[in-house]
């Protein structure tokens, strides 16, 4: 699946020509995947020579001439590449109409496990019919049937809405096929990703994500070019704990699929929990250029704005907000994005973060919600309660607090109908951030109890859940959140605690540092708030210094700021 590294795609025409002057057989013509698959039939198309996907061997009980494809399809899969994957098994069914197969890769692309977006009525129909084709059409071999029995777990009863039964459904039936044939390397990949998104609803999520790892282990080892192996991995260990397991893994994923948007993004997930910012910014820069090059029909992926998004993270936790706004800019320059709620995640969080992040409250207290709007947002529960949250931030810390108590009244009905709906987890993060806007409406109105207590509150919930793929980190973390209302309170060696306990979990936080220096500073210890500072000032390094806490730790540690 590999081409020489140094080597690029001949032109068809170029062989034909060879062909016709030395009398070779005439060159075949290159898979639909490979031309850019007719955007009126289908969802998307790879860029043409974009074929370094890393090592997949399915071995598919369909035609020779579509076996290098089916493997590159199943490799995109992998890669979460949803749109180009369907596009190239529906090639598959095209140049091979009995490849049962090739219908369970269509129904597989129509759920993304681990991400936020849910397939709905007329999706799951699809999937459904595309699992009674294969059985019709009948796999040739128990494992095949394996995983056309857990892709029709996922898809049965299409018309019932709920979500999490299915992917539970699906992993139990993942797991069957995994007792049964605990060799297979395809089948452990897929076991390891549905650990993974099972995981996420399960009492201990941790424990889940070790599994998973031990299973994608083993695939690695056997096969270290496995996309699905590697970039499950890194899911894995994107939690609490677990970012320095398997450093080995992480740059090589973008290396095995060098043109795969998704592939050069997630290093930054382990990058992002160990506070490298660079390497952040560095893989989203070439995630986000390669997304433009992979559009879903006439809009731009979400992928480029994935990227956009951690990107905008990074710059803002090393204090360059002039690199963070041109970012920012980028995202709405580019053009229509597709729709999705990864799409609405993002396209609401990013100018959320350019406010809060710089403390800039009064741009904070001018988010509106539901922009952009091409986008349906009234299915986007968590997104929409983000842009409520730096609003009523704003409002907060600006004396508007008629403004603040409205998004948080708002944000508390969002919770609500997210937990009626089963999304625990989003539900989660809508009630983390209405507890911080509660509290600082408390302190707002002269309450120091309450608005401790909602803070506290806020960083037990924050403990019983894990950061969702999506994003590369919370708007405002709660115990960052704490610190900054302590030492509002001038309570400092506390606000030294909480900042401290913030950066235990999120490593290298431009604010949480500072506020942990400060506060080390107004309580007297001198040299624990240079020890701050100086950590400060290796996070901003060599970026642009435009805020004042960079000039405060500079001068503190005894360099120049610039």
């Amino acid at each position: 699946m590999r081409r020489h590294p140094d080597s690029g795609p001949v032109p068809a025409v170029l062989l034909a020509l060879l062909a016709m002057l030395v009398g070779w057989p005439a060159p075949s013509p290159a898979p639909a995947w490979a031309q850019g698959v007719d955007h009126a039939a289908h969802d998307s198309h790879l860029a043409p020579g974009a074929d370094d996907l890393g090592n997949v061997d399915f071995q598919a009980s369909c035609a020779p001439a579509v076996q290098e494809d089916f493997d590159r399809a199943v490799a995109l899969l992998h890669h979460m590449m949803y749109e180009q994957s369907r596009s190239a098994f529906e090639a598959i069914v095209e140049a091979d109409p009995g490849c049962a197969m090739a219908h369970w890769g269509v129904a597989t692309t129509l759920f993304q496990p681990l991400w936020p977006a849910r397939p709905d009525a007329e999706t799951r129909k699809r999937g459904w019919s595309a699992v009674e084709t294969a059985r019709e059409l009948g796999p040739e071999t128990d494992r095949e049937r394996a995983l056309l029995d857990a892709t029709s777990a996922f898809f049965e009863d299409p018309d019932a809405d709920a979500w999490w039964p299915r992917i539970e459904r699906w992993a139990e039936s993942m797991e069957a096929a995994y007792r049964t044939h605990p060799d297979d390397l395809e089948i452990a990949a897929f076991h390891g990703l549905a650990l993974l998104a099972a995981g996420q609803v399960a009492d201990d999520q941790l424990a889940e994500n070790a599994r998973a790892a031990e299973v994608l282990s083993a695939v690695h080892e056997r096969e270290p070019h496995h996309p699905g192996a590697i970039h499950y991995t890194i899911h894995a260990d994107d939690a609490t704990g677990r970012a320095d397991r398997h450093l080995h893994m992480v740059e090589q994923y973008g290396e095995i699929a060098p043109m795969v948007p998704h592939a050069l993004h997630m290093p930054s997930h382990i990058y992002v929990r160990l506070g490298e910012w660079p390497e952040v910014i560095e893989w989203n820069r070439k995630s986000a250029d390669a997304a433009v090059e992979h559009p879903v029909g006439d809009r731009v992926s979400f992928h480029h704005v994935h990227a956009l998004d951690y990107m905008l993270y990074g710059h803002l936790q090393r204090g360059d907000d002039e690199q963070a706004a041109a970012v920012l800019d980028e995202a709405w320059a580019v053009g229509t994005y597709q729709e999705d709620f990864i799409t609405a995640y993002h396209l609401a969080v990013m100018p959320a973060r350019m406010a809060v992040e710089r403390r800039a409250w009064e741009e904070a207290a001018r988010i509106e919600p539901g922009v952009p709007d091409y986008l349906s947002w009234d299915g986007y529960l968590w997104p929409k309660a983000i842009s409520l949250f730096a609003r009523g931030l704003g409002g907060a810390h600006t004396g508007d607090l008629a403004k603040a108590r409205e998004a948080e009244s708002t944000m508390a009905e969002l919770e609500r109908q997210a937990r009626e709906a089963g999304e625990r987890a989003f539900a989660s993060y809508i009630g983390i951030d209405r507890l911080i806007l509660a509290g600082w409406i408390a302190h707002a109105e002269g309450d120091p109890e309450a608005a401790e207590r909602h803070m506290k509150e806020a960083a037990d919930l924050e403990d019983g859940v894990e950061k969702h793929p999506v994003s590369p980190g919370s708007l405002l973390p709660p115990r960052e959140a704490l610190g900054d209302l302590l030492m509002a309170q001038e309570r400092h060696a506390e606000a030294r605690h909480a900042y401290e306990a913030s950066l235990d979990v999120w490593p290298g936080r431009y604010n949480s540092l500072l506020g942990a220096a400060r506060a080390a500073r107004a309580a007297g210890d001198e040299e624990g708030a240079r020890a701050h500072y100086q950590a400060l000032m290796n996070v901003v390094e060599d970026a642009r210094r435009d805020r004042p806490g960079v000039q405060e730790a500079a001068s503190m540690v005894g360099v120049g700021g610039s």
